[in-house]
């Protein structure tokens, strides 16, 4: 059976078969000796997203280190909370904290490092603040948004939204203009999209109609 450890787009943890193609933790570890779920979900606010293949590294999944979790892809870890790791993806996490850092106005490097930015996403995350959903206009999304409409986690991609699933991206459809949506993506990550361009799934390609296909 598959370990509860396939992250969604809610930031909620499943036991399915598909892993995804990246992995992250949030902060060490929450699983029993019988890998098993604790009833926690998270150890500490620093939830990052790693490389699978790190310096030809390799692991005991849910052994005696930290719980190992899994996504479809950046796109869905940024969705779920997480921020890129410091030690596997130093350009990526350099990036995304540049980018993020501007949300607070900060332009002091030394004042927003990456406890600040662990901090305010850890403010925000929906699977452990419950805060009020957050109501945005689909039109003003940056590319990397995951959303909620019609019951379903949607990716913005352009001028089209991507219906997602464990396995990948399903389908496509356009923006529906002036449409009111729940965006799952903390405010801060949506903040910091406008510069910083996560990596979707392959299956983002094959989604879109094959006019609108482009390199990821």
């Amino acid at each position: 059976m598959p370990l509860q450890n396939r992250v969604d787009p809610f930031g909620m943890l499943h036991a399915v078969a598909e892993r995804g193609s990246i992995m992250g933790n949030r902060g060490g570890k929450f699983h029993s000796a019988g890998r098993d779920l604790t009833a926690r979900r998270w150890q500490t606010r620093s939830w990052i997203i790693c490389v699978c293949d790190f310096k030809n590294r390799r692991r005991d999944v849910w052994g005696n280190g930290y719980t190992e979790l899994f996504f479809l892809d950046e796109v869905t870890a940024l969705s779920a909370g997480h921020r890129p790791c410091f030690k596997c993806q130093r350009e990526k996490a350099t990036g995304f904290l540049k980018a993020a850092r501007a949300f607070h106005g900060s332009h002091d490097t030394s004042r927003f490092m990456a406890p600040e930015l662990d901090r305010a996403l850890h403010a925000q995350r929906r699977a452990s603040s419950r805060l009020p959903s957050q109501r945005r206009l689909l039109d003003d999304l940056p590319d990397g948004t995951i959303v909620e409409w019609l019951e379903a986690a949607w990716a913005i991609r352009g001028a089209n939204m991507l219906l997602w699933s464990f396995g990948g991206y399903c389908r496509s459809t356009e923006r529906p203009p002036g449409q009111l949506v729940t965006v799952l993506t903390p405010p801060i990550t949506v903040y910091a999209l406008e510069d910083y361009q996560p990596e979707f799934h392959a299956s983002a390609v094959a989604a879109l109609p094959p006019r609108l296909a482009f390199p990821l």
